[in-house]
């Protein structure tokens, strides 16, 4: 079946699914394949449970009127969004970076609403599934569609901005994330510069942070829009940080903007909000309702209240940027203070280097007790009274009273898989 067919049929089902556990009544079900799992073995269930088509690609299970059978599901299913995104002609801003994309997206997206019908990825739905299946999600209603992209190696952008076929593209940072796939921060930097090449080969639009010295120098002579505070002199707009208490403060044209994320480091999050919803032309006002009316979740820089405690809640990833970056942050605030740190995913060989790097770090700083959890943390260095460390989160639950803390602000930060979040069940 040509992709022009099979996006007429799409046209008439409800959602796109690829579970069939969520399936909708005239959804068009996706039979992808894992490495535990086959799709094709559940396209009749999905078609039980309400779906209009099912789209497989082995034969043995083209038993239906119903049941369409491709070359490749996953291939189709990418195709299909490629093609929904030109029969749209929305138009798409594109993001990626090593540290606050998803923060960035959702602030984009509460800024650019104020004004436009759009449409955001969900969640961290930001690879080769989850951009196509944030395309799909769109309707002709659909003015402006925010697409997160995420790599974590080299031609991944710029696969997905051949998909997604961005009009803007923002770059958050170049970090030390992903740097086993990478290759180094060298590999980061030039892998998530993919997307300005895109960009730039199809004269499109980048948005810059005009205080990001990689970014000026990749944009330099091309079509972009820039911000930065006021030593960036030659930026289209100027956003000042006032402070971070423990909420970051900004100011923009003349007015204050004080949003509900902690630390400094989302600033430039806040600030390309504010300058992307800018371009588009929202009333200042309306960003700033936007941007202060914004709370994080998904364990994204959430602060939680519990008893005499407040939390610090940043466990849905971490690298040596974001991490150093917190730590430093949380150094700023008052009281009594504990840091618990959980392992650093996806460094490769720089592994072992980075967590001592950033278990000096911490017992350097001014915070009362660190306690680092997992295999790297275990194996570092350590010469200090006021750092434990513990090989796996069950050694730490068995042999810490974290139930016995009171009056004190603690800081959870680690790698998803760590799922440090549920320290949570711990605490008073």
């Amino acid at each position: 079946m040509k992709i022009e067919q099979l996006h007429q049929l799409f046209l008439q089902c409800n959602l796109i699914s690829t579970d069939t556990r969520k399936i909708q009544e005239n959804d068009m079900f996706f039979a992808l394949k894992g490495s535990n799992f086959n799709g094709n073995t559940y396209a009749q269930l999905a078609l039980n449970n309400g779906a209009k088509y099912a789209i497989i690609d082995e034969q043995e299970y083209d038993t239906s009127a119903q049941t369409i059978l491709v070359d490749n599901v996953l291939e189709t299913l990418q195709k299909l969004a490629s093609f929904h995104r030109i029969y749209l002609n929305t138009t798409i801003i594109a993001l990626t970076g090593s540290n606050g994309k998803t923060t960035t997206k959702e602030l984009i997206n509460a800024v650019l609403s104020q004004k436009y019908n759009t449409i955001a990825t969900i969640g961290n739905l930001n690879n080769h599934i989850g951009v196509p299946l944030t395309l799909l999600s769109m309707t002709r209603t659909t003015e402006i569609g925010i697409v997160e992209m995420g790599a974590n190696h080299q031609k991944e952008i710029e696969f997905l901005c051949n998909i997604a076929q961005p009009d803007y593209g923002y770059i958050t940072n170049f970090g030390k994330a992903h740097l086993e796939g990478f290759g180094g921060i060298k590999g980061v930097i030039k892998g998530k510069s993919e997307m300005y090449d895109y960009l730039i080969t199809n004269n499109k639009m980048i948005f810059v942070n005009a205080n990001d010295t990689i970014q000026i120098e990749k944009t330099k002579s091309v079509n972009n829009f820039s911000f930065g505070n006021h030593s960036a002199k030659l930026a289209d707009i100027q956003i000042d940080y006032i402070n971070s208490n423990p909420f970051v403060y900004s100011s923009f044209n003349s007015l204050k903007i004080k949003s509900q994320l902690i630390g400094d480091y989302n600033f430039n999050n806040i600030a390309a909000a504010i300058a992307i919803g800018n371009y588009f032309k929202i009333p200042k006002e309306h960003i700033k309702a936007a941007i202060e009316n914004y709370t994080p979740t998904n364990n994204r820089s959430q602060i939680i209240k519990k008893d005499s405690n407040r939390i610090i809640l940043d466990a849905y990833n971490a690298n040596p940027t974001s991490m150093s970056a917190a730590l430093l942050n949380f150094e700023k605030q008052s009281g009594h203070k504990i840091a618990i740190l959980g392992d650093m995913f996806e460094l490769g060989n720089e592994a072992k280097l980075e967590h001592q790097n950033i278990s000096d770090l911490a017992i350097s700083l001014k915070i009362d007790k660190i306690l680092f959890i997992g295999e790297n943390f275990y194996h570092t260095l350590i010469n200090s009274d006021k750092a434990s460390q513990y090989k796996t989160f069950e050694d730490f639950k068995n042999h810490f009273k974290i139930s016995k803390i009171e009056n004190t602000t603690l800081l959870i930060k680690g790698s998803r898989g760590m799922a440090l979040e549920r320290l949570l069940s711990l605490i008073k």
